[in-house]
């Protein structure tokens, strides 16, 4: 290898270790959208109202739309640190959950290293019997393994990392018969969603190339590039709900290091065409918030609706975050923020895009100092959860009517100290 090509090996490297874990890999909102017909419980949306998960504090919250029914789940496995919901089974009273021991970096122990030394364990629970089962035990790769995709009911795409290398599986349930997605080297790929027809998975891949959108068979063959380009960083994917579109970001991450801003954009799955819908990067990429004692943050994502249209993050033209990054400086904490409330301005509300006119339609309204995102709509169609945080404050979750009325603060989180990542239980098809 030349010293160029080192060069941008090692940059790209760099690239990969801020980015790859920014986002909790299993929190997308993505995955949430291709159950939207599955039951909730055996009952059908009349009988039962819009609910959705969050997380706050290492917990697993559960709530409905109105605010009603406010609870956190309670699962009873000892040694473990956190829990986070993932996909829900086809009969929409199972969720796959993820729990982690406590983590391994720490001070004096970096992120890169130490991080994903983590043991999790991988968990099948029931909404309405409460039992806990542990999944995944069997032909373990490695300690640190986390749901990636649920792609039917009798197998699940997990992602290992095992000598600080990612790499996607495919097992079932019990973790036995583990078949490779994708290659050791290749890249670090998540973001995963599921065609409506469940025969496709798309993907981007954190490569020494880039971070590029990728579409596959569900057993990682017959892959298509959908978006790729040098200085460009794809990320996320959501297929639309008649698998014509797949939905993603492209961050400039040469001009903006810290990733803080993108714009939305769709391709074909077949890769035959890439649109751009936003401009000037006007999406909230990388959300931060909180104070230096309740920071916090994660990718944003857009999400599409049941008919076709686009939620997403939109900033004001010269917003200005107060986490702000620090460049060329070392990262110990991989978070690598100075918090600079005072130089704060502007913030984002969230609109809805339709891809086919063009045209953007705010939802919320757009204050000063407030940030809203994280919004997906109810597989009913008519409720919107979104999150919000003031400057310097942890984020509360809130739902608001389809065209954004009625706007009602849910919760702010265990000890009213932030909750977030929201993601609706499927309701079941009428």
């Amino acid at each position: 290898m030349s010293h160029r090509n080192f060069d941008e090996f090692r940059r790209m490297a760099n690239l990969l270790q801020r980015r790859d874990f920014l986002v909790k890999l299993l929190l997308v909102p993505c995955v949430i959208s291709q159950t939207s017909s599955w039951g909730a419980e055996g009952e059908n949306s009349a009988q039962n109202p819009s609910r959705f998960f969050f997380t706050s504090q290492g917990k697993t919250g559960l709530a409905s739309h109105d605010g009603s029914e406010l609870r956190y789940l309670d699962f009873e496995a000892p040694g473990q640190a956190t829990w986070q919901p993932g996909s829900c089974f086809s009969d929409g009273r199972r969720v796959v959950v993820l729990s982690m021991e406590p983590r391994r970096d720490g001070p004096g122990r970096p992120f890169e290293e130490f991080y994903t030394q983590t043991p999790t364990h991988l968990w099948q629970y029931d909404l309405k019997s409460g039992e806990l089962v542990e999944i995944c035990t069997k032909d373990r790769i490695a300690p640190f393994t986390t749901p990636a995709l649920l792609i039917s009911d009798e197998r699940l795409l997990i992602q290992v990392v095992k000598n600080k290398v990612g790499q996607i599986y495919s097992v079932r349930l019990d973790g036995s018969d583990p078949r490779e997605f994708t290659k050791g080297g290749e890249g670090l790929p998540y973001g995963l969603s599921l065609s409506p027809d469940g025969k496709r998975v798309a993907f981007h891949l954190a490569s020494p190339q880039g971070y590029q959108i990728w579409t596959s068979d569900t057993d990682g063959r017959n892959r298509t590039r959908v978006a790729a380009q040098p200085g460009h960083l794809y990320f996320g994917t959501q297929w639309s709900p008649d698998g014509e579109w797949v939905l993603y970001v492209d961050c400039l991450h040469q001009q903006d290091p810290g990733h803080d801003w993108c714009d939305v954009c769709i391709g074909r799955p077949d890769g035959s065409e890439h649109r751009v819908l936003t401009s000037e990067q006007s999406m909230w990429f990388a959300a931060t918030y909180g104070s230096p004692k309740t920071r916090g943050g994660g990718s944003n994502v857009p999400c599409w609706t049941r008919d076709g249209q686009i939620l997403f993050p939109r900033r004001t033209k010269e917003a200005r975050v107060p986490w702000q990054y620090r460049v060329n400086q070392p990262d110990l904490d991989h978070f690598n923020r100075d918090f600079k409330p005072e130089t704060a301005q502007g913030g984002t509300q969230i609109c809805r895009l339709d891809p086919k006119q063009g045209s953007i339609t705010p939802l919320t309204p757009q204050d000063d100092q407030v940030w809203d995102f994280r919004a997906s709509q109810s597989s009913d169609g008519e409720q919107i959860v979104f999150c919000r945080a003031a400057t310097g404050e942890a984020p509360a979750i809130w739902v608001m009517d389809n065209q954004g009325k009625n706007a009602r603060l849910i919760t702010r989180g265990v000890d009213d100290v932030g909750a977030d990542h929201p993601r609706w239980i499927p309701t079941a098809a009428r």
